[in-house]
């Protein structure tokens, strides 16, 4: 049982007297769950909507106002500076929020490339990396069947996370492998790991392990939350597999599907 799946969810009335208002009872229930979450991805979708113009529009003015003045006061240009960055963090959020509201209605029968899609990551990444004076390094390859745009912004926003939380010098290994059933992806880092107790919890929206540290990175505890709503799209999971002072590992877990299973 899945939030993409309750409304397929259905026990049979035709069993015994006995068990028919428990059947009854459980489809009532499943039936609520199911309007529970469309309510809630509508209510996202609509606040993301209606936040984005705003916000746009006060990035514009703001922007105007600072590119027409040459002379402003230090504390007038400081303010400015952190109305700036707050408006884009919030403009950032928001086209998050509006991404996940989306997502079941994204169609996912692409074939994709893990290896390649990898390495395009890689590349746009890079910068960011050197910043830090982090190596990236990936291996493997193995074909998925989903959306080439939703796994690259899954494998995006792992190995920005894990870049982002490196020591400085390390190196973040992206590897691809398979099993007859899986395809499996690892993103590896060389960070100060996450407590045992909390590695559930990262996937949550909002939640932040260090809020001081990811209002620096600009960060709004939606990375990880969208990595895992777009694994559970594609059938799969994403965990933290191993984690100590000397890194951690993200492991996605994506089941193998043939285009023909894809379409039935």
């Amino acid at each position: 049982m899945q939030p993409d799946n309750l409304s397929e969810i259905r026990l049979s009335e035709d069993m015994p007297t006995e068990l028919q208002r428990c059947s009854a009872s459980f489809n009532d229930m499943i039936a609520r769950l199911g309007e529970g979450f469309s309510a809630q991805r509508q209510f996202t979708g609509n606040a993301a909507h209606e936040l984005r113009t705003p916000l746009a529009l006060m990035q514009a003015q703001i922007e105007l106002f600072v590119s027409e003045r040459s002379n402003l006061q230090p504390e007038t240009a400081e303010l400015l500076g952190l109305l700036q960055e707050q408006t884009e963090r919030m403009s950032r959020m928001t086209k998050v929020l509006l991404e996940m509201s989306e997502l079941r209605s994204v169609p996912c029968e692409d074939d994709v490339e893990l290896g390649p899609l990898s390495e395009e990551v890689l590349t746009d990444l890079a910068p960011l990396a050197e910043n830090k004076g982090i190596a990236l390094n990936c291996a493997g390859d193995a074909l998925v069947i989903g959306n080439d745009a939703l796994l690259y912004r899954l494998v995006f926003n792992l190995t920005e996370n894990a870049i982002r939380y490196s020591r400085s010098g390390s190196t973040v290994n992206v590897s691809i492998s398979d099993s007859d059933n899986h395809v499996f992806l690892r993103v590896e880092d060389q960070g100060p790991g996450i407590p045992q107790q909390y590695r559930e919890s990262i996937f949550q929206p909002f939640f932040r392990l260090d809020k001081s540290r990811s209002r620096a990175y600009g960060g709004a505890g939606l990375g990880l939350a969208l990595v895992w709503e777009i694994a559970a799209l594609h059938g799969g999971t994403v965990e933290v597999e191993t984690s100590s002072e000397n890194g951690t590992t993200m492991l996605v877990s994506l089941p193998k599907r043939s285009a023909a299973s894809t379409e039935q």
